[in-house]
């Protein structure tokens, strides 16, 4: 990758912060992205925090919607942590942020976008034991091995994320710090590197392997064998019933997956700017957007409960 034009490599000036360009390329598009972007955050925050709420109801304690209510927790903290930072610069000329808080918000979406992808894959197992060995479900989901699986969640996308952070901002930066993207996100800071940034983009591709493909082999296996015992089933209407179980999550692992390999294994892709950044958008927020509704919709015990919440909500207030 070339260096950006600027000073020697040799002859840094201490780094304070960085500027992100966000959308500036379209200025007559700022206040239209200004208050889509903002109904979407809000949206998002009480969409996740409903699922969030009705999932506690004692009918709706089984391991799934537990694992749910942690999605919805990563949801919201995922479009947090990106969102209102690119509102701020959307409403002003300065799109400044600090190195170190370049630094923790590139670790905090690193984290959060890891850890969601592992506890995706969790869900996937919880559906395969649901389904594949439905008399002894309770039995192996119990809340110890639940608490395991999200602990183990956590565990990896923290590891991952130290180590992304690290390697990135241990290069050197130089030229114009300006970020064109609307966060601080790997591909557009190997960008401003003034060094050979090839074995970085390796680890990249290596840590992309690890991170999207070995969950996405276990979510793989377990819906090999959730499709086997689907069509042992002799009827069409239990078929179907017993599938419509897994489609959420299938609907969500497909966009947080493609999203990220996009992203992720392909660094110096040649998209367009705009496809460069509204490919991070699909997991940062328009996938903690959907996820209330691809759940609540699609989920007749969560739609049941809500239906109920809302009818007693209304029958208070009136």
């Amino acid at each position: 990758m070339k260096p950006i034009e600027g000073p020697e490599p040799g002859n840094h000036t201490l780094l304070t912060q960085f500027v992100l360009a966000g959308f500036s390329n379209h200025p007559e598009v700022q206040h239209l992205l200004f208050y889509t972007f903002c109904l979407i955050y809000i949206f998002t925050i009480i969409g996740n925090l409903l699922i969030f709420t009705v999932t506690l109801h004692p009918t709706l304690r089984m391991p799934m919607y537990f694992f749910l209510r942690v999605l919805s927790f990563l949801d919201i903290s995922t479009v947090s942590t990106v969102v209102p930072k690119m509102l701020v610069n959307l409403r002003s000329e300065d799109g400044s942020i600090s190195y170190m808080g370049c630094a923790t918000q590139l670790y905090c979406v690193i984290f959060l976008a890891s850890t969601e992808w592992y506890l995706l894959a969790a869900m996937a197992y919880d559906r395969y034991v649901a389904i594949c060995n439905p008399l002894r479900y309770a039995i192996i989901m119990n809340r110890r091995v639940c608490l395991s699986l999200v602990l183990l969640s956590c565990c990896s996308g923290n590891v991952v994320s130290v180590v992304q952070t690290a390697w990135v901002f241990t290069l050197p930066f130089c030229g114009p710090m300006k970020i064109n993207y609307f966060f601080c996100d790997i591909p557009p800071l190997l960008m401003l590197s003034c060094t050979d940034t090839s074995s970085y983009e390796k680890q990249i591709i290596t840590a992309t392997v690890l991170v999207i493909f070995a969950p996405f082999c276990l979510i793989l296996v377990s819906y090999a064998y959730i499709i086997s015992s689907i069509l042992k089933i002799s009827s069409a209407e239990g078929r179907h019933k017993t599938f419509s179980t897994c489609s959420s999550h299938l609907l969500v692992v497909t966009l947080y997956c493609g999203s990220g390999t996009l992203v992720y294994l392909r660094p110096k892709a040649s998209y367009s700017e705009d496809a460069k950044k509204f490919l991070p958008l699909i997991y940062t927020a328009i996938t903690p957007t959907l996820n209330p509704l691809i759940y609540s919709l699609r989920n007749k015990d969560v739609k049941g409960v809500l239906i109920r919440t809302m009818v007693h909500v209304h029958e208070c207030v009136v």
